[in-house]
């Protein structure tokens, strides 16, 4: 499989790009004319770093308002063509894009269009060059990849073919099984690009909003599948426009690119069996049967906070580890460790954000197999010095440098805890709290990175994503999407925070990077737990009496229900599917906390409604942030 990305798609000048290109693993590059004319060095030392660096140049573009014109515009868009296929000789690319005219001046007509195409194919093939035609979603005349294939078809010149872009196609609707009837050899280039379903012209929805494959709302993978089934091999190459990414990280939306065209295509693969296209092996999307433990970095003083917090949660120490400093707290099927060992990552973490849940403990069926697959997706594995009674649990790097552990029943894995940990009575615990499981973990994040990580979870494990919804923070908008599998045992949220004055931003400040910002812990009757909590003297975040009065008008609850819920500060939500309880403690450190949620019936949601009510109580009680000096 040839991988390609255009230079636009990334931000930094043209050296910065084309070294995050390669740096990311992709063999080609496609290179935009802007890149290049805004770059201050000759064709040919641009040839020159494209080839030190390991790349080839797999297109030239775009060439605009070619087809169709009259004279004397026919004439000089001839004499442009021929100083762009100068360039090209310089460069050491053969292929340009000429997209559909979008000129007020051009004329209508296949067959005048494939005339000019013909003549264009004729002084193309002196000099050994090829002509990709792109129908733009916005052209005057040609908007349609089938129209485009017509004149291509009709213009019947080997140095002309047609270039396919799934936003251009999957933009407008248009079917993309008339893809399968097009020759694979007549296909010159493939460009992919994803985007989120919106509701606004096509121009300004290409040229600002479009993402990587899996991140976005497109079907590219059936796209992709109609491509493959044609028989073509050729690169596959991404076009992204997006305001976000000019601004980001090229060597992270560079790494993004690469990896979504390796998911894409092991989903094609395994879709379309025996397509001609070469694609990398890996084992299938792994499947998460649950989350097998948390684990905090933490001082000794601040770990003994947080031990008494757990146990006024229900949780009792069960076990410490043999060989570190670091203890077991356990309640229902929730595992919590609390590691004040100063060596490791743990203790690096601690040192960079204070007391921080770095580590998560996933259950799956194949522990090495899950890493291999993350590998070759460009995750980072992990592993640190395994000391004695220790394991070398399969890991690698996730949100904010923490660490994603893989843990399966099929090996010495699923005994961990007897392995490491002694088993230790707790003569401090205090009353279960009839917490049963993790019902979903929450990160916190910059909003910039939140499509990283969608596309870092989505193509590893089966999990796909929600809609994104907009959390009102009285000081802000909040983004917030949920990773999810179809059994629940795989629930994600990913806050993106956009300013430091929310909630969210001021615990990214506060904490010196993204992180797991709160646990949902699960409970079969939300108002027993809520009895033994109070009874373990577990400080609840108050929530505001007007809170309640408005639900009850609201939903038309009944007073005795309203009550219960007001007694114990429990928030409610409903829909069609079931209803939704939810108890939160009150913060730990800077903007950490705990929720404990019932699930009735069918309630698929985390009570988004009641967010700027959860966040405006939890604002109340922080102490007041540092004024920065100025």
């Amino acid at each position: 499989m040839k991988t390609s990305i255009a230079t636009v798609s990334i931000s930094g000048d043209l050296r910065e790009k084309l070294e995050a290109i390669a740096a990311a693993g992709f063999d080609g590059v496609e290179i935009f004319e802007n890149d290049f004319l805004a770059y201050d060095r000759s064709p040919r030392e641009v040839a020159d770093m494209v080839r030190d660096l390991g790349l080839e140049i797999t297109l030239f573009q775009p060439f605009r308002d070619f087809e169709g014109l009259p004279e004397p515009q026919r004439a000089l868009a001839f004499d442009r063509a021929e100083r762009k296929f100068d360039l090209m000789g310089e460069l050491g690319t053969s292929l340009v894009l000429v997209c559909s005219t979008v000129s007020p001046l051009a004329l209508g007509g296949i067959d005048r269009a494939a005339a000019d195409f013909r003549e264009l194919g004729e002084r193309a093939a002196r000099r050994s060059l090829r002509v990709g035609y792109e129908a733009l979603a916005w052209g005057r005349h040609i908007n349609d990849h089938r129209d485009a294939w017509e004149i291509v078809r009709r213009a019947d010149h080997p140095n002309v073919g047609i270039i396919l872009d799934s936003f251009h196609t999957l933009s407008r609707g248009i079917d993309v099984a008339s893809i399968r009837a097009i020759p694979g050899d007549r296909i010159f280039i493939v460009q992919l690009a994803d985007a989120p379903k919106m509701d606004m012209d096509l121009l300004s929805w290409s040229r600002h909003y479009r993402n990587m494959p899996g991140e976005g709302d497109l079907p590219v993978t059936d796209f992709m599948r109609a491509v493959a089934a044609t028989g073509y091999v050729g690169p596959l190459s991404l076009e992204v426009f997006n305001d976000q990414f000019r601004s980001g990280s090229p060597r992270t939306i560079a790494a993004d690119g690469h990896r979504s065209l390796v998911y894409l295509m092991d989903q094609v693969a395994r879709l379309e069996p025996g397509i001609a296209i070469p694609v990398p092996v890996l084992p299938p999307r792994v499947d998460v049967h649950g989350i097998a433990f948390v684990e905090f970095a933490a001082d000794e003083a601040e770990a003994l906070q947080l031990a008494a917090l757990l146990r006024q949660l229900g949780f009792k120490r069960t076990g410490r580890h043999r060989s570190k400093s670091v203890e077991r707290f356990a309640q229902g099927d929730i595992n919590i460790v609390i590691n004040t060992d100063r060596e490791g990552l743990a203790h690096a973490s601690y040192l960079t954000h204070g007391t921080s849940a770095y580590a998560i403990g996933m259950l799956v069926d194949n522990a090495a197999a899950t890493v291999e697959r993350a590998r070759a997706l460009g995750a980072q594995v992990f592993s640190q010095r395994v000391g004695p009674d220790e394991l070398a649990i399969p890991a690698i790097r996730g949100v904010g440098g923490g660490v994603i552990y893989f843990l399966d029943e099929t090996s010495a894995l699923g005994r961990v805890w007897d392995i490491e940990f002694d088993a230790a009575a707790d003569d401090e615990a205090l009353a279960d709290a009839g917490l049963r499981r993790i019902d979903h973990v929450a990160q916190t994040m910059n909003y910039e990175e939140m499509l990283t990580w969608i596309l870092f979870y989505r193509s590893i494990f089966v999990a796909d994503k929600s809609p994104m919804v907009d959390v009102v923070d009285p000081s802000g908008l909040v983004r917030s999407q949920v990773i999810s599998n179809p059994d629940g045992t795989l629930r994600l949220t990913i806050n993106g925070a956009e300013s430091h004055r929310t909630l969210a931003g001021r615990f990214i400040a506060e904490t010196f990077g993204s992180s797991v910002q709160h646990l949902a812990f699960a409970s079969d009757d939300i108002f027993k737990s809520a009895k033994a909590l109070a009874r373990n003297k577990l400080p609840s975040l108050q929530i505001s009496q007007n809170y309640y009065e408005d639900l009850a008008a609201r939903l038309g609850l009944d007073a005795d229900f309203i009550e219960r819920l007001r007694a114990a500060n429990i928030l409610y939500d409903r829909d069609e599917g079931g209803e939704f309880f939810q108890l939160y403690s009150t913060n730990l450190g800077e903007g950490f906390f705990f929720e404990i949620v019932e699930r009735r019936g069918l309630y698929a949601g985390y009570g988004a409604v009641n967010a700027p009510f959860r966040i405006a109580a939890q604002k109340r009680s922080l102490r007041p942030a540092a004024i920065p000096s100025l």
